[in-house]
């Protein structure tokens, strides 16, 4: 049987926006060469984003019609806690609309001026709400995460001595949390092993500091960790999820990953004053805690995606399905980072386009190129939305160029994925053909979302 035969049958289809290159060029001018501002009916296949984009199951949509839209204290509610609570171990369990909704709350109760993050890596809304605190974001990714051609296993963990180090600094004051992020998106998809996460849980034990994890992709960090980690191989991902969760103090997630859903997230939390501070905050910003800014059906379907998500079968033609569609581009000669994890394929920007310097925004560049080619949507994660702006010179350039291509959930088959990488193929055949780009307007905080940009010459 093919290694990714999907565990599942299409049961409804919606037609694909078929473009002309004209019609994207056009398209492409109007929305400020940035392919955020796109509409989507000018998008032929779309790997922007891999949140809220995925194919509900029928069980899921089954759940929906279970929706208690009771406005305090839902049967929906009470179905969601349960579900959660069981597979984190974590007894303070509230509802919001998105993971950026998770972050803002529990960071408005642990931050303030000065203190500081560490993480493996934050993620833009992360860092983002972070330092609309005053706080800084300190990512401290291990010594393997460099070298985005290894195959080293475990590329999400965090950099423990750098952790030690600062520990013992005088700034160790200053720091109030660690943050895991599993899987590592801005490093490559990476996970963090267990072992690893026992090392860290650890260190905040001693140092008096609480752990918690971004765990928007926690099954597919589960599913990696059974198949790479020695002592883990074998094992169920459900177990080593449920193993991953105890050893936090607390942990957020965007369930528009992998609580398989549209929209929704989590807070859950082991202290009771913090789950209270919390939930204060919740009631004036978001809703009710046992519904959080979202419907009573959207809460049964998250509940009903939590379960199916650690399906065995699901994850391993997730991961299979990204690493054949990471091979094909390999073997075209596309650079991408290795090894691969599952939610998305991600080309070495910096190392296709060398001609085109971090300032001009590489990763941008090849994303405009494969809409214009091919009517695919996918992001730059470099220096467009991850460098530092200077007031009086280039950016400091993020530490890789990518560009991700990220896999909605259950969406597109294997020509879909092959037409994409046919595509990229031609476009790396001729790279020299691509042009830098300039900023023309941007925001203050998270410009790559709404940023207005130019070519350096005419595509």
């Amino acid at each position: 049987m093919p290694a990714f035969l999907e565990p599942f049958r299409i049961k409804m289809v919606e037609p694909l926006p078929m473009t002309t290159r004209t019609e994207r060029a056009a398209a492409l001018e109007r929305a400020g060469y940035n392919v955020f501002r796109l509409r989507a009916a000018e998008i032929t296949i779309d790997l922007l984003t891999d949140s809220g984009t995925g194919a509900m199951s029928t069980a899921q949509w089954a759940a929906l019609m279970n929706g208690d839209e009771s406005y305090a204290g839902a049967r929906s509610w009470e179905r969601f806690e349960r579900v959660v609570a069981e597979l984190t171990g974590l007894p303070f369990v509230m509802p919001v609309h998105q993971g950026r909704a998770a972050e803002r709350i529990l960071f408005s109760c642990l931050l303030g001026a000065g203190r500081i993050s560490v993480s493996n890596t934050h993620f833009d809304t992360t860092r983002a709400n972070v330092e609309l605190l005053g706080a800084e974001a300190l990512d401290l990714p291990c010594a393997d995460a460099a070298d985005l051609t290894s195959e080293a296993p475990f590329k999400g963990n965090l950099d423990l001595d750098a952790l030690d180090a600062l520990l013992a600094s005088p700034d160790a004051g200053r720091v109030a949390l660690l943050v895991m992020t599993i899987t590592n998106n801005l490093g490559g998809g990476q996970p963090v092993s267990l072992a690893h996460l026992r090392e860290v849980r650890s260190r905040c034990e001693s140092s008096g500091r609480p752990l918690f994890l971004d765990a928007s992709r926690f099954a597919e960090n589960a599913y990696l960790v059974s198949v790479r980690e020695i002592g883990e191989r074998g094992r169920k991902p459900r177990e080593i999820a449920e193993e991953t969760f105890r050893l936090a103090d607390g942990a957020w997630a965007s369930l528009k990953k992998d609580g398989l859903g549209n929209i929704g997230g989590l807070i859950a939390l082991r202290d009771a004053d913090l789950a209270r501070r919390c939930r204060d905050l919740m009631t004036a910003t978001e809703g009710f805690p046992t519904y959080g800014g979202l419907a009573g059906r959207d809460l049964e379907a998250l509940a009903q995606g939590l379960l199916e998500v650690t399906d065995p079968a699901y994850l391993a033609y997730r991961a299979n399905s990204t690493a054949w569609f990471a091979d094909t581009l390999a073997r075209g000669g596309v650079p991408v980072v290795r090894p691969f994890g599952c939610h998305a394929v991600y080309v070495d920007a910096g190392r296709l386009l060398p001609h085109i310097p971090p300032h001009q925004y590489p990763g941008h560049a090849l994303a405009c190129a494969l809409y214009l080619e091919a009517g695919v949507r996918c992001s730059e994660l470099g220096t467009l939305g991850f460098g530092r702006r200077q007031p009086d010179g280039p950016d400091l350039p993020s530490r890789h160029e990518l560009l991700r291509l990220a896999i909605p959930r259950r969406v597109y088959t294997r020509n879909h994925l092959e037409h994409v990488a046919e595509t990229l193929i031609r476009i790396a055949a001729d790279p020299r053909a691509l042009t830098g780009y300039r900023i023309v307007e941007q925001p203050t905080t998270l410009r790559h979302f709404s940023a207005v940009l130019a070519p350096l010459r005419a595509l």
